[in-house]
């Protein structure tokens, strides 16, 4: 039997510690792992603790990302509650297993620390790794802060573990400006947050001889089609049971979670649209404007990026004139990511409303509150005169000449 940690009700953790405590509370049983900046501490974290006697599972130490990855399909197929973490280049170096691993419906936990992909070489976050695997098949949520990495690992098991999802699941946080940085956070007692993921309940393991199955079979032109639309429709289907394990979240804690995230949208006439940290410098940006300066200006936070919860957008902007999408990676001669899904949600609920692409903070670049501030002020002028002052895409804060595309 694992040892219990006794925890303050109010404890300053960063958040890839907070990560850390949520996999020993789950009890994990393997965690495969490669150690790459800044998500280091997440699987330090878990490999101390089980040092310590606090969690009854193993670590296993491997070559790379993709040999890590490679050990979570294993140990989950056998019939293991299983996680890892990663950032930029060992995410990528996971890709191809990512396919295999959603393709084999293997609830593994992903803790993702958002980092910039090279090259330029760059330790430092933006969101390129998030969008990198936005159609690998995996459920992924966004935590803006150390108490939502804490609690969103906790639901990443619940749900991921249902047997009508058996989809992976990835946390994601933003590199060092939530990762390393120590805040406050709310845990639950071991056995509050034991009893709310619960026991693990295998589905069609290899280790269950009496039943034998077959993982990572060969299917070509006969049945594959239905193979990927069989695991496209488990995540579809996941948004009811993620807002299920949501609301029983806050029964437990008080801590309320939505699909998409929105403050102040009420009356908005312009909304900003970001991931990650940008979003509550973004709600604190509106709330003084609103003050100072009478702009009616909201947030709208998608806390599930996949599933995208084209629903909810669609919804939450419903009224807005003016809209700013903020996507923190390098668009790649598109438009953003980000954009694009809100975009397309807009247009298919009839909305007229000018959306921009804003490129920011690539490689950790800080946005400003004066940046938001004057994205905002120009998304008030577009709703006050019907028109877009500037191009479709915008970089913010780049150095040297504005860049600007599509009419």
């Amino acid at each position: 039997m694992a040892e219990k940690m006794e925890l303050d009700k109010v404890v300053v953790w960063d958040g890839n510690y907070a990560a850390a405590q949520a996999l020993r509370q789950a009890q994990v049983d393997v965690v495969s792992a490669y150690p790459i900046t800044p998500s280091t501490g997440v699987v330090e974290g878990y490999g101390k603790f089980l040092s310590d006697g606090y969690v009854d599972g193993e670590f296993i130490m491997v070559e790379s990302e993709h040999a890590a990855m490679s050990g979570c399909v294993g140990a989950a197929a056998a019939g293991g509650r299983v996680a890892t973490a990663t950032s930029s280049q060992g995410f990528a170096l996971m890709a191809e297993v990512l396919y295999q691993a959603s393709g084999m419906r293997l609830p593994i936990v992903l803790c993702v620390v958002n980092r910039a992909l090279a090259s330029p070489l760059n330790v430092r976050g933006d969101h390129s790794d998030m969008y990198l695997g936005r159609d690998s098949g995996w459920i992924q949520l966004d935590a803006f802060n150390a108490q939502e990495a804490y609690d969103l690992v906790l639901m990443a098991f619940k749900i991921g573990e249902k047997h009508n999802v058996r989809l992976p699941v990835m946390v994601h946080q933003d590199g060092f400006i939530t990762s390393h940085t120590a805040q406050n956070v709310h845990p639950l007692s071991d056995d509050e947050a034991y009893a709310f993921v619960g026991d693990y309940k295998p589905l069609d393991e290899l280790l269950d001889f009496s039943r034998p199955v077959t993982y990572g079979a060969q299917t070509e032109e006969d049945w594959h089609y239905e193979h990927k639309a069989k695991q496209h429709k488990a995540l579809i289907d996941s948004r009811v049971e993620i807002d299920a394990v949501f609301a029983e979240f806050e029964k437990i804690t008080g801590r309320k979670y939505k699909r998409v995230e929105s403050y102040m949208m009420d009356d908005a006439d312009v909304a900003i649209v970001a991931l990650g940290t940008t979003v509550e410098t973004a709600k604190m940006v509106a709330e003084e404007l609103r003050k100072e300066e009478g702009i009616k200006a909201g947030v709208v936070a998608p806390r599930v990026f996949r599933p995208f919860p084209f629903d909810a957008i669609k919804e939450t902007l419903a009224n807005v004139k003016a809209v700013g999408c903020m996507d923190r990676s390098a668009p790649g001669g598109a438009l953003g990511a980000l954009y694009n899904e809100v975009t397309s949600a807009l247009h298919s609920g009839g909305s007229t409303a000018l959306v921009t692409n804003y490129i920011y903070g690539l490689g950790g670049r800080d946005l400003t509150v004066d940046a938001i501030k004057d994205i905002y002020r120009e998304l008030d002028k577009n709703a006050k005169s019907g028109k877009r002052s500037g191009k479709i895409q915008q970089f913010v804060s780049l150095r040297g000449p504005k860049l600007e595309y599509f009419e």
